[in-house]
């Protein structure tokens, strides 16, 4: 199994997740109308860490270039 072995290791296989506020943020959109989109499942994919949202930017991105 190729999993890694060393804290050290796992920076290279680790994304960066932005915040419902961050993303509201950076498309310009509420925090209400992620929220609505959600529910929807027509905006882009999000994953519950711990009791917090956070949006993979690999998710964003594949939204965005849906998009157009």
């Amino acid at each position: 199994m190729n999993e890694p072995r060393t804290f050290a290791e796992l920076p290279s296989r680790l994304e960066r997740l932005l915040t419902v506020q961050q993303l509201s943020d950076y498309l310009g959109v509420p925090v209400k109308t992620l929220y609505e989109w959600r529910t929807q499942k027509v905006g882009p994919r999000a994953v519950k860490v711990g009791r917090a949202l956070r949006y993979p930017e690999s998710h964003v991105i594949d939204w965005l270039e849906a998009q157009s």
